[in-house]
């Protein structure tokens, strides 16, 4: 059954999970949710390709979820251009893959070094947002985006970042105003 533990109950970024079995020790649980992804781009599919890494790693994280109402995570990664017109399909039927276009967007961001938790990654959304409510930008809140750029056995120097999507015309302070010719 998909369980939301105790131990969890200070924050709304639980993973769920199944619970196989527990002893006096230890439990035993499934989170099928990286899992799947895994698997397909390690080659269960039907090409049978086995995808080298790419980045980022984007997960789109609510914002405002009901007591009542499951928060839905949305992990994704960057498909490798050469397969991008043509996916191959996964072996699993199982497997519930999605694939779409990232839509054209202007993102708000602001960066961070690190591990990608979700306690960090809060924070620094909640930090982006109050900066941009006091710049006046106006920007989705229904959600935010935690960007990883790095592999897990990276130690040193990582680079995380949080998004929110643009919404209308970005707010840019004078002095940081990227160039664009």
């Amino acid at each position: 059954s998909n369980s939301s533990s105790s131990f969890c109950s200070e924050s709304r970024e639980c993973l769920q999970f199944d619970l196989l079995c527990r002893t006096d020790e230890y439990e035993v649980r499934r989170s099928s949710c990286l899992k799947r992804l895994y698997h397909y781009i390690s080659g269960a599919n039907e090409e049978g390709v086995r995808f080298e890494m790419t980045a980022p790693v984007l997960v789109e994280v609510p914002e405002e979820v009901k007591m009542w109402e499951p928060a839905i995570y949305t992990l994704s990664f960057l498909l490798p251009s050469a397969y991008q017109e043509h996916p191959p399909t996964p072996t699993n039927d199982k497997v519930r893959l999605y694939f779409s276009d990232m839509p054209d967007m202007d993102v708000y961001v602001r960066s961070y070094g690190g591990w990608m938790l979700s306690i960090t990654s809060r924070l620094h959304a909640h930090l982006l947002s109050r900066a941009l409510l006091r710049a006046h930008a106006h920007f989705n809140h229904t959600h935010h985006y935690t960007v990883g750029y790095d592999s897990p056995l990276k130690l040193l120097n990582r680079h995380n970042e949080v998004w929110y999507v643009v919404e209308g015309d970005p707010v840019c302070g004078e002095e940081h105003t990227p160039d664009t010719h």
